[in-house]
């Protein structure tokens, strides 16, 4: 029966490698991999023992070691990252629609056809409807604007 458990570990092994074809997780392969070794190492006559050591040693090295390649070249920092929703909002410019009232200057602002309840962010300027305003920072539901000037910056103006 020994002599027949290498035909297991082959076919745990192919089971895997097809498994992983339906996965996202690029885990599996490495376990198919294993297994694989395992059946070669029970083909040679190894004991059950060894087979299982052989699988679990080889799994678990290719495992460890594609997960630091993987972040070593395929990771990304948060800068490089597609900022999706309102992650998106910082930086963007706005229109007022709806001018500032209120002790705390509350307006509205459209940015990307929805409106949101907008605040100046030195809190004392006043929003006028029509004028433009860039996204400083999103609060719950409401954004944090700054009026954006036409006038060049100090450098540009040389």
């Amino acid at each position: 029966m020994d002599q027949l458990v290498w035909i297991g570990w082959l076919v745990l092994g192919v089971m895997l490698i097809i498994a992983e074809i339906f996965t996202l997780g690029f885990v599996l392969l490495w376990f198919g991999i294993g297994a694989i070794a395992a059946a070669l190492a029970g083909m040679l006559g190894a004991p059950f023992v060894i087979q299982f050591a052989v699988f679990a040693g080889i799994s678990i090295v290719l495992t460890l070691m594609s997960r630091t390649i993987f972040a070593k070249y395929l990771g990304h920092s948060d800068e490089e990252a597609v900022k999706m929703g309102i992650d998106a909002l910082p930086g963007q410019i706005g229109t007022v629609t709806t001018e500032s009232k209120g002790a705390l200057n509350e307006a509205a602002v459209k940015v990307y056809g929805s409106t949101w309840t907008a605040f100046p962010v030195d809190e004392e300027s006043q929003l006028s409807e029509g004028e433009k305003v860039e996204v400083v920072s999103v609060k719950g539901s409401s954004i944090y604007v700054r009026k954006v000037t036409n006038e060049l910056p100090e450098w540009r103006r040389k």
